[in-house]
């Protein structure tokens, strides 16, 4: 088994470590990951400036691995496209520090990266701790990852699988199990503080707390709320096939305008 693994917190965080020891018990991994903290950039990738790509040693693995100035995404299309010798059979994004929930994952890194593999035609998963504690123990995580590739690798999945698993942090015994979800809705205060540069210019930067709300029982925020890891099978194609009908009728009298 060949895996390509990456994330958005950077090449020197700990959940991607973790989860780095696991995987070499399974197979061939490669490690495309960025430079730097890429936390909320999405799906973005890099068109008007060059990708600097740079090899480096992981400790204590004997991985091949790169360093990237780009962004999550970036790491997966060049890693496949450029950097490693053979494809993968799998993509791994995480294990990231804080969850990945509902309407999140459209900001995130980590679940952008898994995207970009299947888009290019491989199967992958995006793996998140509940905590943005830099010393968390993401251990469990990272066993929990190798289990899942080791189900998916036993069941011959399709190449258009995408899971975002989110593992509370909380001690193994106090983990109720696993349940299969779907994505719930994550709001924000959006709280913007104004600062000013030494030149008098305004710069400003965001905080706010997650709103509470009531969430669908079936929802992986409410999993990962009530101590279960939540599995999401999602999926790059954003269509409302619901409405799809619905506007056919509403613009038909436009249909032949201009």
């Amino acid at each position: 088994m060949r895996i390509l693994l990456t994330n958005d917190d950077g090449i020197d965080s700990p959940g991607i470590l973790a989860v780095l020891r696991e995987l070499e018990k399974m197979g061939e991994v490669y490690v495309v990951a960025p430079d730097r903290e890429r936390s909320g950039t999405g799906h973005s990738i890099t068109v008007f400036s060059p990708i600097k790509a740079q090899r480096v040693e992981v400790p204590g693995s004997s991985a091949l691995a790169w360093v990237i100035d780009g962004t999550p995404a970036d790491c997966v299309k060049l890693g496949i496209s450029a950097l490693i010798p053979k494809t993968p059979d799998y993509v791994v994004s995480g294990v990231n520090r804080g969850a990945n929930l509902g309407t999140d994952v459209l900001y995130s890194g980590t679940v952008s990266a898994a995207l970009e593999g299947v888009i290019m035609g491989f199967p992958s998963v995006a793996v998140s701790l509940d905590s943005f504690n830099p010393n968390e123990d993401f251990s469990f995580a990272a066993r929990f990852t190798r289990l899942v590739l080791r189900i998916l690798h036993r069941e011959g999945v399709g190449k258009d699988i995408i899971l975002n698993i989110n593992v509370p942090c909380l001690p193994r015994s106090e983990i109720k199990g696993i349940r299969i979800t779907k994505l719930g809705v994550r709001r924000y205060e959006n709280l913007f503080e104004e600062r000013k540069d030494p030149r008098g210019n305004s710069y400003y930067w965001l905080g706010g707390e997650v709103i509470r709300e009531e969430q669908d029982p079936d929802s992986d925020v409410a999993a990962v709320t009530q101590g279960y890891i939540s599995i999401t099978p999602i999926h790059f194609d954003l269509t409302d096939y619901q409405l799809i009908e619905d506007f056919r009728r509403r613009f038909q009298p436009y249909i032949d305008i201009g």
